[in-house]
């Protein structure tokens, strides 16, 4: 009777664990607009490199963003981002947060291990607990996307995170160009289709090289194989990225290709391929929500507005209601490296229509003015939504037009 009660006693435990772990997962899915998984049916595609590009490159169209990676036996995500030995701190809910990247939130099992070398030696079950905690048991917060990257394969992972995450918009699926490669590739496109998930499109990486003195793309490992095979199986095909030496370096040392490298042939191809995502993904309610939204760019360094807005550690867009004069997100950027005449149409792209600075030039000014961007200068050094609550409020006093660099 003993062992009978106890048994009862570790089942309602059980019941109200799962309870809980249901419960947290719901929370923060219903803060969570789009979700995106990354795969692919083969390893050493480039998978991880399209996951953080294709976040980092949503985090700076202005989304806020999240990006998980449930590579639990080898997680990538933290050294590509320069986020290695980064320490998770609980919340005042006795969640997780997020490590953060310039405004994109990162989790990962790397976070959790005492070492890059420490071994994870996990059965399946142990496996999909994990990923759902990585959903339920992390503050997560409002977000625009979600980007998952899953390892390759089609087993637990994969499953458990496209089972567990509700109203997916859909997969990106990686391949190269061999044959090789794409017939592993066919098996994950089948893997969608048993589980009725959505196919977004098929980015063929490596595809080619592109040459690092005259920017032409040359045929090393052939090129093309994706969209064939994407035409033959009927979806979509998003585009190709051609290798790259300034990629690899960049995932090296933990500086995103999208972020340092946008100009670039695979920089160029990486936009190409977000914008078609996007036109997949944003229905026409949040397009006409995002022209009468208002978004406002405070130039930041050490936690508040700097006095000049060309020289600063981060970017803080805050979005603005203007019916109710509000204040409903706001997204820290890192900045493209300093040109001048460069930030303007930067801003611009990420729907920025105000910047508040310290201090500003006069050709700057045209040159806000001229990309559509209206400029308030002689703002005082104080934390970002302190200022755009004061502007809302008819309460910001300006000052000179000061500059402290």
């Amino acid at each position: 009777m003993a062992q009978s009660s106890g048994c009862q006693g570790n089942s309602s435990q059980g019941s109200q664990s799962q309870k809980n772990e249901t419960a947290g997962i719901d929370e923060a899915l219903k803060r969570i607009g789009h979700k995106i998984v990354v795969l692919s049916g083969k390893g050493g595609v480039g998978k991880s490199t399209v996951a953080v590009n294709l976040a980092v490159s949503l985090g700076m169209a202005g989304y806020r963003v999240g990006l998980m990676d449930i590579d639990i036996h080898g997680p990538s995500v933290p050294k590509m981002l320069n986020l290695e030995g980064s320490i998770m701190q609980p919340s005042d809910r006795g969640k997780l947060i997020p490590v953060e990247f310039g405004g994109l939130k990162v989790m990962s099992i790397g976070f959790l291990l005492p070492s890059e070398a420490e071994a994870v030696i996990w059965r399946g079950p142990a496996k999909s607990s994990a990923i759902k905690q990585f959903i339920g048991e992390v503050e997560w917060g409002d977000l625009d996307y979600l980007v998952v990257d899953c390892p390759p394969g089609t087993g637990d992972e994969p499953l458990t995170v496209i089972q567990t995450l509700q109203g997916i918009d859909g997969a990106v699926v990686v391949t190269t160009p061999q044959d090789v490669a794409l017939a592993d590739v066919r098996k994950s496109i089948n893997f969608c289709g048993q589980l009725n998930l959505n196919i977004l499109g098929v980015v063929e990486n490596m595809s080619g090289l592109a040459c690092p003195h005259c920017g032409e793309t040359i045929d090393v490992f052939k090129s093309g194989g994706g969209e064939a095979m994407a035409r033959e199986m009927m979806i979509p095909f998003l585009g190709r990225v051609p290798m790259d030496p300034m990629m690899v370096t960049a995932g090296d040392n933990g500086t995103p290709h999208a972020y340092h490298n946008e100009k670039t042939v695979s920089g160029k191809a990486f936009a190409d391929i977000v914008n078609v995502i996007l036109g997949k993904t944003v229905t026409g309610n949040e397009r006409k929500e995002m022209t009468v939204m208002m978004k406002i760019a405070i130039p930041v360094c050490q936690g508040v507005l700097t006095m000049h807005f060309g020289h600063c550690e981060t970017f803080a867009l805050l979005d603005i209601d203007p019916a109710t004069k509000t204040i409903t997100g706001t997204t820290n950027v890192i900045p493209p490296p300093h040109e001048p005449g460069l930030l303007p149409g930067w801003l611009a792209e990420r729907g920025v229509n105000m910047v508040i600075a310290g201090g500003m030039g006069g050709r700057a000014q045209q040159l806000f003015t001229q990309a559509g961007i209206e400029v308030i200068v002689g703002a005082p050094s104080a934390e970002p939504e302190s200022v755009v609550k004061d502007y809302l409020a008819g309460n910001l006093v300006t000052g000179a037009n000061v500059c402290d660099h």
